[in-house]
């Protein structure tokens, strides 16, 4: 699963990344999810949204661009051929009341 590759080259990028909210959220983190997807001939495109979040509306976004920076190198990946950005913003946690950005992107993967 392209998820999976991609949590495992977050995490081996020193981001704190899960699928899920933690349970006892601390710190920055990001959480990583698959929002949609396609195939055509055995290429597969999926469409992944990645949340930062930090203690401050700083750090979320400071997170959120290296997080861009390293998903932008993903394509180093053997299994990725593309990683685009389509689109990054503020997005803030209302329910818990937490700074957050989401950063949307296009990978292309076998």
């Amino acid at each position: 699963m392209i998820e999976e590759i991609i949590l495992n080259y977050l995490r081996k990028n020193a981001f704190p990344c899960y699928m899920s909210m933690p349970e006892n959220p601390s710190g920055n983190f990001c959480i990583l999810e698959k929002t949609g997807d396609s195939h055509d001939e055995g290429v597969y495109t999926a469409t992944l949204a990645v949340q930062s979040y930090g203690r401050s509306d700083f750090s979320a976004a400071q997170l959120s661009h290296f997080v861009v920076q390293a998903m932008q190198a993903a394509d180093t990946l053997p299994e990725v051929v593309s990683c685009n950005l389509v689109t990054e913003y503020n997005f803030p946690d209302a329910t818990r009341k937490r700074p957050r950005y989401q950063a949307v992107f296009s990978v292309t993967h076998y």
